[in-house]
């Protein structure tokens, strides 16, 4: 479920593309359907906020130990992290205009 705008993170690349800024963090698996549903949702939002917020994306199946740090046991579970610290964590598909003013919050 990767795209063009939002990549997905492994062990390797995640502690620099969170490190500094604005990050939202979707962990999503293979075959989850309300996953799916986010997929253009975050998207659309991506570009929306681009240069301000990034946004990654980690397979909680390929990247368990990533899932295990953030205490994900269901999904799709998003983080939105300020210079690599947790500030909001959500569970479950929501609407976009919800997603957009959670992000709103965090930036400034």
């Amino acid at each position: 479920m990767a795209s063009e705008n939002v990549p997905e993170l492994t062990n390797n690349e995640f502690g620099s593309f969170t490190e500094k800024g604005v990050v939202l963090i979707d962990f999503f698996a293979d075959g989850c359907m309300p996953c799916m549903m986010m997929v253009p949702v975050i998207e659309d939002l991506s570009q929306r906020f681009k240069g301000k917020i990034k946004f990654g994306k980690v397979n909680v199946g390929e990247n368990a130990d990533i899932a295990q740090k953030f205490g994900v046991s269901s999904i799709p579970n998003f983080v939105i992290l300020k210079d690599g610290k947790t500030v909001d964590q959500f569970v479950g598909a929501i609407s976009e205009n919800e997603l957009e003013k959670k992000l709103d919050n965090h930036l400034g």
